[in-house]
């Protein structure tokens, strides 16, 4: 999930909503932040993921 802002340029600033860095400053075009988003491997997001997966096994593990 990202946060776009339009410069006065009409260029675009993307950040990442989950680990809050900026990924790309001044873009000139939103298919050019479609990739570098794309692109972004956030630590906050991998974490958060491995951790449920975690939980979920250990929970399926204790039910057994």
């Amino acid at each position: 999930m990202y946060s776009r802002t339009q410069n006065d340029n009409g260029s675009y600033n993307t950040r990442c909503l989950y680990c809050f860095l900026t990924i790309a400053s001044a873009v000139e075009t939103e298919q050019e932040l479609d990739r570098i988003e794309g692109n972004h491997v956030c630590p906050e997001k991998a974490l958060s993921q491995l951790l449920a997966e975690r939980s979920n096994v250990t929970a399926h593990a204790l039910r057994n």
